[in-house]
């Protein structure tokens, strides 16, 4: 839908002026250009067009203002058009004159002339021809910057939100349209960013300085608008730019944007590291188990040992596995950890449980990572199981230069959360269920041959049988586990209709089901095609989303080409990896989801994977309808085709599935299928053959003509051929037949036009950002109201979707989420633009991005429809190159928004190799760039298809089709054709690739356009080439009409080579731009014209390799030949002979610079030629002007050098955008005047070198300050004035607060001190700082550590405490203000920001309590342990490099590595060359020069030390390394430090700990060095290896040099607290008043002055503190080093001087191996001091050896048991009895197990054993493990040390003599909290394991003492935790010195023995008392048997009896006796 207005002219206009006028319709209004000094009649002749997404109603306004145009001031009104839209609605199509009405609304004499038509969405109104538009000379568009999309406007007719007129805000954009003048301004989408852009195809824009000359901008610049906006009482805060390179739907805009990226990225391997830690498992299910966990990645296993008798084993072993793989295969890798039970070296052991996540599922997370987390075990084999334990687990994936940041590993003692800490991604739920996942796989279509025919031929010959070439099979995998379908005997078109069934949990922790058609071989099966279905995109997780469904529905498949080789070298393709190059066939499946009600008894509860027969696609019309597509492309030029292929003749093909393949596209099934009735069925095997070129169709209509007649190349230059396409284009045209689901695809496409727009805004704003340019803040807004509008419009447009038929569940379930979160996305941009502000403008683009991310997401169509559109290159019919199109971007609709984005446009097609030969240089260079024209839509539509194609040509078609209008043409023959000439300005270059072994290039760049070609000069040896040359291209012919040229001229290439003296010139990148074209009839005048320079990003493959500083214009050659053109006027250099420089007003306005350089040093230069350097001097080159530095006369010995600081002036462009970068070259001078290069640095912006000079208005600033700072500090700081009143900053000792602004006075004399001018964050930092529990009355349970006892490593671990609170802070904090911002852009209004305490929660509290819970200072305690700063990474990140004024430049040399691998800097890295660089205009003010103590001799760089060689002593200190990489087969390694310094090399050897991937090294080495020789030092950690050479796991390297002359002070930390003895021993031999006192004296300024009642002053601030001390003795007194050191810790409050002293702290290492580039092996904790040799002698090391574990001993005595479960029958009583022992263990030492004596025969459960178990161990305080050192195993070389959690297990067993005993039940208690026993028996309940959160929990090692009743569990047979007995024991703990004191004996010995227990003596009760036996035997158990047995004899005597009498009885009757 959209409202076209064409506004013809206006008459009648008085006087001579500029005229302008604008046109709004619903708010959003477009200006045209300016017409100059028009006298009566404006002919404005342009074009505008609104898009719609509402039908218009008739009382619609549209309104034309007519203006005078001034440059200067406002434009004056001169009338207004009117008119309502009535008839318009009506008609469709209106034209108008009328007369203008005057601000009275009087009508005047003016009158104008416009046409309107309109469109309504149903097509109801006006033939919709565009051709009748294009008529005209001047078409306008808003594809030309005129869009600016105001509010939502648009979408209603009444204006919302604030009435400003669009026209106000939108005068920038409108002013960029006028120089643009309807040019488009495309930008490169998917390319760089910003001015820098990879296209800035012909934006101009206004220079940033004030030199504007002529081309004053043609509206009002933004300054005018503010200020025009405050008058009409708006703030600025609410203006929105529209679009400045607003590429919409273009009425002309007949050229779609190149794709500058030209490698596959997809592919290519690439290194990963997967590595898992297992920490512990919980809650296993069994019995009394040994577990074992297996962690499977991919195809690799790995074992952790094996624990004991355990159901929660506490592991803690790292595993690391590396991969070198493409991303997506290592994504698809399954992470399997599965725990087994009593595995050995015989037998595999059963499975517990199991986990399975994919490797993209970690990936995904934050930092890549899950760190602490519980994976939930369950039974595969069994569904109905529930839950078989937890396991503890981190899991990290690592791709190169992927950085980790692990959260800190310290001491964890936070209580675990299991259910709060899952691994699972976010929203996934935690009770996961089982699922089915049905896989239905019907049919498939167009499989390719992959058998020879040799043998089939043969066969037919013999037997006359003949068949297809294939026998597919579909193999589907998921989660790991592979289903395959039956196999379908040679069949081109296989029909399966089998279900593979899937059993996983759900919702499936693996993203990516993998569909594939495999052919199947006797020798190896090979795939023919891989899909990939994302679950992601099939379903949805929302509250209102839907399980994953898919289909049924056609997938397509594409692989390598479809010709059958033996070896097929892209076999890869066909696996999924990279992009396919053709298609390979199509297969109709679905797939359900059916979760599973596992209470269900009926249920399988296997999860193996089944296969079953399924039905047939009943309904056809869900894959929709069989549609006949025409598809049609026109060849416009064939240029840049690779030498290689130029000789022989070269012809072009296009297909689509199968058809247009004419060489191996044909497979045809021999058996036609019946037609089975109806259309229902009719995809019948011709659509996918491709109807050859004689067989006509039916009506003998047309035939398709897949590819161009075969041609030969011309030459165009040595490297490029070109096929001549002047006048006659080749066309092709293809039908085929396809289901139509052209729906899917016009959804995607709103998505993607939406989303491309988006991106584009998006550019323009970080472009704005990164040229300064002012107000990007508004650009967002724009943007922002583009996006919610098209948001909006996606909506209404899809709605009308709703009740379409074929469509299929998902399809019904995308549409209703797209459309609810575009709905929901449409609202937050809306919300969000309302919070743009200048300063929130950063985190805002943040969220933007994220929509951008989600709308690409939305818009990939996960089920297929039409497949992709190939061209292929075919030289001699081999198949060369390709490129492919997706479908969906040229498809035809009648809704613009739902059309593809390259539908009937021109499009630049760079045509690239097939699969891997793609990749690497290969893929670099171009095979062929084309012009292309490509319209695909059904056949019944065709009748626009030429539309797009530039005008002015004669169709020539077919014979057959001579006289058919709409028969396709088979070539175009152009007639109209214009002339031009192309100028390209070729300016510079800078950060080229280096392409020579020296590190340098030769660069020149190479031009082309349509089939032209010129190059500039080569520059030799740099990578940044001044060319400055204006390149002529004469004589371009253009076919077409002249103003389509005007708006889209073709785009121009530019390729950089590097010139070689032998073998051809290598490629170091390419860009493209567009040209800024000047019609005959134009004149040659600013805005447009002259050109302005651009830099265009160059591409090396994927990745950047600088840029060009261009400029490009196109003028066109009139009748009057090239007399007409512009002079080229510029200085003609006669030296540089022929070559024309770049001419006057293109060029930079240059100004006079002077630039001075710090020459310091060079470093660590490596041989050149093995030679080595002796004598290296630096020469410093910029803009041809240059200087050298002294030579360095032997290297060797001082490698400073001599004279410090020179300079040179040079002219320099006035805009520092364009400054040109400065070279530093090292070169090395020989023996006879030779000189060999050693290395090169380019410095590529000069900004942060920029000295300004301060304004007069702030004078007050200390000189040496200023030029210590370099410019630097200058530059970054705001200029403060200084205050005239004294600032107060109250430095007390730190009492602890609770989150309170509060200071609490510390002592009596110190007056009421004003706390002032600490900015915000240092008091939050201060807060947090501040830990430990607060009120003055509140009992501390922990009595505080005694001084003695502290050590360093209290001082760590309380660190390390404050550290992770911090993180958590920060957490909650960002955690809380992620929600603020949702729940403002939820209700769209600024919700009121919570309070923050809450992210405290009491646990924290608690915490901070037991750490040191330090009490306020009337209670006079102890102080609190004195921290210090733990850095979890490099002390350099933190203070930038320590580069303040010294700065440190690479010095390269050797090629860039061709493929991205090895492409690493490290190598290249020939040494350093230390300085800096000062630039600034020339002259500078007096006043800097005549300062007093200003050195000439040293310009800006005044007061810098001396460069002479000094002495150091350096003190390392390694504190520990974590997770290193193992070096060993066992997973582990035997790490120890080694540290090289100059010549000095330490190998700690022999401390080497064993089996170790967490050591803690706790060791100091003093170092003696001189700077400069000897800067660099490395720390390693070595493996030691019994035998062979040790490996290197890891090193780090530090530049000492630069900590050491810093003036951050790195030399050596400056504490919390000054002491003079203790633990926090001052370590510096400068006392902080001597330091503060050199600071001061070096930076000039004022002080310090020390004042009474403890002040002391600094500038203009003064600090307050403490002024006592006390020495060992306890003696008090007066001191100013507590003042000193306040000062000294805020010393970057102090104005200019003031910089961030380096605090007292230990920094985190990564460290690294050249082996394994980019990825961590391990991290180092460490900190250097360093001490100069001429100061007086530091102090011994601060002693960090590792803390000794203390020696303990645990005696446990077990008095008795209840409540057991009793397990045997008696054999002769047949009582339930139990022989009852009871066993216990420290977790880890389960081989020292100890048992009580046995309780035989208990009858109630009762046992009595006064039993003493004696443990002894070793204990660490600080990280409440024990520690264990015992030899792994049999053949290990030394004891392992172990760290494990200190756990008392007891368990309760029933005896039994010749069985093994049975297991009854055990309890765990963590001596560090566990729960208080229960006073008796009775109230010991399953409470106390079940509920531990809410019981009391004490640790032993507090409260020494404790007795009690503890439960024995044991699960039953439901899982179900039971009871299962009740002990009562006493738990003792005793230092090793007590319990020598106080020895106490095993079980009931001496010493100390416990008194025999009172058991009852039922266990020998028969013999005692035999008759009770008896009746017990006779009464109760055989009772029942005794009385069957008599009742028995009874029978028995009775039935004796009978037959004893039955006789006589017999005789007598019968003798009748």
């Amino acid at each position: 839908m959209a409202l076209l207005l064409q506004l013809r002219t206006v008459t009648g206009l008085r006087g001579k002026a500029d005229r302008i006028a604008k046109a709004v319709f619903r708010g959003l209004s477009f200006y045209t250009r300016v017409l100059e000094n028009c006298e009566d009649e404006a002919r404005f002749d342009e074009t505008f067009r609104w898009p719609v997404a509402s039908n218009i109603d008739g009382n619609e306004i549209l309104e034309i203002q007519v203006f005078n145009y001034s440059k200067v001031f406002t434009n004056r009104l001169i009338g207004t058009f009117q008119m309502v839209l009535q008839k318009v609605v009506e008609e469709g199509q209106v034209e108008v004159t009328d007369t203008l009405i005057d601000d009275n609304n009087s009508a005047i004499q003016t009158s104008i002339s416009i046409e309107i038509r309109y469109q309504a969405l149903d097509g109801t109104v006006g033939a919709w021809n565009d051709k009748e538009f294009l008529e005209t000379p001047s078409v306008h568009s808003e594809g030309d910057g005129r869009y600016p999309l105001e509010t939502d406007s648009l979408l209603s007719s009444h204006r919302q939100g604030l009435d400003i007129s669009p026209g106000k805000s939108n005068q920038q954009s409108a002013e960029r349209s006028f120089r643009s003048k309807g040019k488009e301004k495309t930008k490169e989408h998917k390319a760089g960013k910003g001015v820098f852009s990879a296209m800035k195809l012909g934006k101009t824009r206004p220079s940033k300085d004030d030199h504007r000359k002529q081309d004053e901008p043609a509206v009002l610049e933004a300054e005018d608008l503010d200020r025009k906006a405050l008058l009409r009482g708006l703030e600025p805060d609410t203006i929105s730019l529209a679009s400045v390179t607003a590429v919409t739907t273009n009425v002309s805009n007949k050229r779609s944007k190149p794709d500058i990226k030209m490698e596959p990225s997809a592919g290519r391997p690439m290194d990963y590291q997967v590595s898992i830690t297992i920490i512990e498992a919980r809650q296993l299910v069994g019995l009394n188990m040994d577990p074992v966990v297996c962690v499977e990645v991919g195809e690799e296993k790995k074992y952790t040992s094996m624990k004991e008798s355990t159901n929660c084993p506490y592991y803690n072993e790292y595993f690391v596995f590396d991969f070198h793989v493409p991303p997506d295969v290592m994504f698809d890798k399954i992470i399997k950890l599965s725990v087994i039970h009593s595995k050995n070296l015989l037998r595999s052991g059963t499975l517990v449980g199991s986990f399975k996540m994919d490797v993209g599922t970690v990936y995904t997370q934050p930092e890549h990572q899950f760190y602490h987390k519980w994976a939930i075990l369950s039974d595969p084999e069994d569904l109905t199981a529930g839950l078989k334990g937890y396991l503890k687990c981190d899991i990290a994936v690592v791709g190169k230069g992927d950085n980790i940041k692990t959260p800190h590993k310290a001491n964890e003692t936070e209580e675990d959360d299991i259910e709060g800490n899952l691994l699972l991604p976010d929203g996934v739920p935690p009770e996961r269920q089982w699922a089915r996942f049905y896989i239905k796989i019907y049919r498939a279509e167009g499989l390719p041959r992959m058998n020879t025919s040799i043998m089939a031929n043969v066969k037919k010959a013999l037997i006359g049988e003949n068949k297809d070439l294939v026998d597919p099979y579909v193999q589907v995998v998921f989660a790991g586990q592979k289903g395959k379908t039956s196999i379908q005997k040679s069949s081109y078109e296989p029909l399966w209709n089998e279900q593979i069934i899937f059993t996983e949990m759900f919702p499936p922790l693996c993203k990516r089901i993998k569909i594939q058609i495999r052919d199947s071989d006797k020798v190896n099966d090979v795939a023919i095609g891989t899909h990939f279905i994302d679950l992601r995109k099939i379903s949805n997780e929302g509250d209102k989303g839907f399980l994953p469904t898919f289909g049924p529905a056609w997938v397509n498949m594409y692989g390598s080409t479809r010709n059958y080789t033996l070896m097929d070298e892209h076999q890869e393709l066909n696996e999924g990896l990279g992009e396919g190059v053709s298609f390979r066939a199509r297969l109709l499946m679905s797939l359900a989801v059916e979760i599973l009600d596992t209470t269900n008894p009926e249920i399988n509860s296997s999860t193996e994977v089944q296969v079953e027969q399924a039905t047939s696609v009943a309904d056809q019309n869900c894959t929709g309808k069989m549609e006949e597509f025409f598809l049609f492309g026109a060849f416009l030029e064939a240029t840049m085709i690779d030498r290689k292929i130029g000789d022989k003749p070269i012809n072009f093909e296009v297909t689509i599935g199968n058809y247009g393949n004419q060489i191996d596209g044909m497979s045809k099934p021999i058996l036609r299928r019946k037609k089975e009735g109806g259309d229902g069925n009719e995809e019948e095997s011709e659509l996918l053959q491709n109807s050859s070129e004689d067989e006509g169709d039916e009506d003998g209509e047309m035939v398709s003509v897949s590819s161009s007649q075969p041609m030969k190349p011309l030459v165009t230059d040595r490297n490029y051929f070109h096929l001549p396409y002047f006048e006659k284009k080749p066309c092709i045209y293809i039908k085929s037949w396809w289901q139509d689901q052209r729906r899917r695809l016009y959804n995607a496409n709103i998505m993607d036009k939406i989303a491309d727009k988006l991106e584009e805004g998006l550019n323009d704003v970080q472009e704005m950002i990164k040229t300064e340019k002012p107000h990007p803040e508004r650009r967002l807004r724009g943007v922002l109201e583009e996006l919610s509008s098209g948001c909006l419009h996606f909506v209404t447009l899809a709605d009308k979707d709703q009740h379409h038929s074929s469509r299929t569940r998902l399809d019904r379930e995308r549409l209703k989420s797209c459309m609810r979160e575009l709905e929901n996305m449409g609202q937050q941009a809306t919300a969000l633009r309302s919070q743009v502000k200048k300063n929130t403008m950063k985190d805002k683009l943040k969220l933007v991005q994220n929509f951008l991310q989600k709308l690409r997401f939305l818009a990939d169509e996960p089920q297929h429809t039409i497949p992709d559109v190939f061209i292929w290159m075919l030289s001699n019919n081999k198949r060369i190159a390709y490129a492919r199109v997706p479908s969906k971007d040229i498809l035809y609709s009648i809704v613009d928004e739902e059309m593809g984005k390259e539908c009937a446009k021109v499009k630049s097609i760079f045509l690239k190799l097939p699969g891997k030969r793609g990749f690497g240089p290969a893929g670099w260079t171009v095979q062929a760039k084309m012009e292309i024209y490509l319209w695909l839509g059904l056949n019944k539509q065709r009748k626009d298809f030429l539309s797009g194609l530039p005008c002015g040509f004669e169709e020539k078609k077919t014979a057959r089709g001579q006289n058919l209008p709409s028969f396709p043409p088979i070539s175009l023959l152009y007639t109209k054709k214009q002339v031009f000439q192309l100028r390209a300005h070729m300016y510079q270059a800078r950060s080229l690739f280096a392409a020579d072994s020296s590190g340098l290039s030769d660069p020149f760049a190479r031009v082309f356009f349509i089939s032209q070609s010129q190059c500039t000069e080569v520059l030799n040896e740099t990578l940044c080439p001044t060319w400055d040359q204006l390149l002529v291209f004469d004589n371009v012919e253009l076919y077409g009409e002249a103003h389509e040229m005007r708006d889209d001229p073709p785009i121009i290439v530019i390729e950089i080579y590097d010139q070689d003296t032998v073998g051809k010139a290598d490629f170091m990148g390419r860009t493209f731009a567009k040209p800024v074209v000047k019609m005959s009839d134009e004149q040659y005048c600013p805005p447009r014209f002259p050109p302005q320079l651009e830099y265009y990003q160059i591409y090396r493959g994927n990745s950047t390799a600088g840029d060009l500083l261009a400029a490009f214009e196109l003028l066109q050659i009139g009748p009057g030949g090239k007399s007409d053109l512009p002079p080229i006027d510029g200085p003609t250099d006669m030296d540089r002979g022929p070559i024309l420089p770049v001419p006057l007003g293109i060029r930079p306005v240059l100004s006079k610079y002077r630039v001075e350089v710090l020459f310091w040093g060079l470093r660590d230069l490596k041989r050149v030629n093995l030679a080595q350097v002796d004598r290296p001097r630096v020469d410093i080159e910029c803009a041809g002007k240059g200087v050298q530095s002294a030579l360095i006369q032997n290297y060797k010995k001082n490698p400073n050098f001599s004279t410090l600081v020179k300079w040179f002036e040079v002219d320099l462009p006035e805009n520092e955008l364009l400054h040109p970068p400065l070279n530093i070259r090292v070169v090395d001078c020989r023996a006879f005047g030779r000189y060999t290069l050693v290395g090169s640095h380019a410095v590529s912006s000069l900004r942060k070198f920029i000295y300004r000079p301060p304004d007069k208005k702030a004078q007050h600033w200390n000189m040496t300050a200023k030029h210590l700072n370099g410019y630097l500090a200058m530059t970054n700081r705001a200029h403060r004035s200084r205050p005239t009143g004294e600032i107060v900053v109250n430095m007390e000792p730190e009492v602890p607060i609770k989150k309170m602004e509060t200071m609490v006075k510390l002592e009596a004399n110190s007056d009421a001190v004003v706390k002032v001018d600490v900015s915000e964050e240092e008091k939050e930092r201060k807060k947090k700082k501040k830990k430990g529990g607060g009120g003055v009355g509140e009992e501390v349970e922990e009595e505080e550590p005694d001084d003695s006892m502290l050590d360093w490593w209290s001082k760590y671990f309380a660190s390390i405490e404050t550290m992770k609170e911090k993180l958590r802070q920060q957490e909650a904090a960002a955690a809380e203000a992620e929600e603020k911002e949702e729940m403002e852009m939820a209700e769209g209004s600024k919700a009121q920001a919570k309070n923050k305490e809450k992210s405290k929660a009491p646990k924290d509290d608690k915490k901070k309590k037991q750490q040191s819970a330090p009490e306020l200072p009337e209670k006079k305690s102890k102080p609190r342990i004195d921290e210090l700063k733990v850095f979890n990474k490099e002390l350099e990140t933190e203070f930038d490099n320590f580069e303040d004024w010294l700065h440190t430049f690479n010095l390269l040399r050797g090629k860039i590595g061709d493929n991205d691998d090895n492409a690493t800097e490290e190598e290249r890295i020939v040494g350093r060359f230390k300085g800096s660089i000062c630039v600034y205009k020339m002259p500078l003010p007096d006043d800097i020069t005549k300062e007093a103590g200003y050195d000439p001799n040293f310009g800006m760089f005044q007061g810098i030390p001396s460069n002479d060689p000094i002495n150091v002593l350096v003190r390392v200190y390694v504190v520990r390394a974590t997770d290193l990489h193992p070096a060993d087969i066992n997973g582990k390694a035997d790490p120890y430090i080694a540290i090289k310094l100059g010549k000095t090399d330490i190998k700690d050897k022999e401390n080497y700990i064993s089996k170790q991937l967490n050591p803690v090294f706790g060791k100091s080495f003093d170092i003696e060095a001189t700077f400069p020789m000897e800067s660099m030092l490395t720390v390693a950690v070595y493996d030691w290896d019994l035998v062979g050479t040790d490996d290197l796991i890891g090193e780090t390297k530090i530049d000492l040099e630069n900590r050491y002359y810093s003036k951050h002070r790195a030399t050596c930390g400056v504490s919390q607290n000054y002491s003079i003895h203790g633990y926090n021993t001052w370590r510096d031999p400068m006392k902080p008043s001597q330091i503060l006192s050199k600071l001061c004296k070096d930076g000039k300024v004022d002080g310090p002055h020390y004042g009474p009642g403890g002040r002391v002053k600094v500038a203009n601030r003064v600090f307050t503190g403490p002024t006592e001390i006390e020495d060992e003795n306890g003696q008090k007194k007066q001191t100013d080093e507590h003042l000193a050191l306040a000062v000294l810790r805020h010393w970057e409050d102090i104005p200019w001087a003031g910089c961030k002293l380096v605090p007292e702290h230990v920094e985190t290492r990564p460290l690294l191996n050249p082996d394994k580039p980019g990825i961590e092996q391990g991290r180092l904790e460490m900190w250097v001091d360093m001490f100069p040799m001429d100061m007086p002698a530091p102090g011994p090391a601060t002693d960090i050896s590792p803390r000794k574990p203390k020696k303990y001993e645990l005696r446990v005595i077990v008095w008795n048991t209840d409540e057991v479960i009793l397990e045997d029958d008696d054999y002769f009583t047949g009582e339930k009895s139990s022989d009852i022992f009871v066993r216990g263990w420290l977790k880890g030492q389960q081989e020292d197990k100890q048992d009580t004596d046995v309780h035989y025969h208990s009858l109630t459960g009762e046992g009595n054993f006064n039993w003493r178990y004696i443990f002894p161990f070793d204990y660490l305080m600080a990280e409440e493990k024990i520690v264990i050192s015992k030899k792994e195993s049999m053949f290990s070389w030394d004891e392992t040390e172990y760290k494990i959690p200190a756990r008392l297990t007891l368990q309760v067993w029933d005896a039994d003599h010749f069985s093994a005993d049975d297991f009854l039940g055990a309890i765990e208690l963590d001596l560090n909290r566990f729960p208080r026993g229960a006073k008796t028996s009775k109230q010991c309940s399953l409470e106390m394991v079940t509920n531990e959160a809410e019981l009391p929990m004490i640790s032993i090692f507090k409260q020494k003492r404790v007795k009690g009743w503890w439960p024995f569990v044991a699960r039953d047979e439901n899982d179900e935790l039971e009871i299962t007995g009740k002990v009562e024991a006493e738990l003792h703990l005793l230092t090793a010195e007590e319990a020598e004191k106080s020895p106490a004996g095993l079980a009931r010995n001496e010493p100390d023995p416990l008194e025999k227990p009172n058991r009852p003596d039922t266990s020998f009760i028969w013999f005692l008392n035999p008759l009770k036996s008896i009746k017990y035997l006779i009464c109760t158990r055989y009772k029942w048997l005794i009385i069957k047995i008599v009742l028995a004899l009874l029978l028995l005597v009775m039935v004796a009896l009978f037959l004893y009498s039955m006789p006589g009885y017999m005789v007598k009757k019968l003798l009748g006796a």
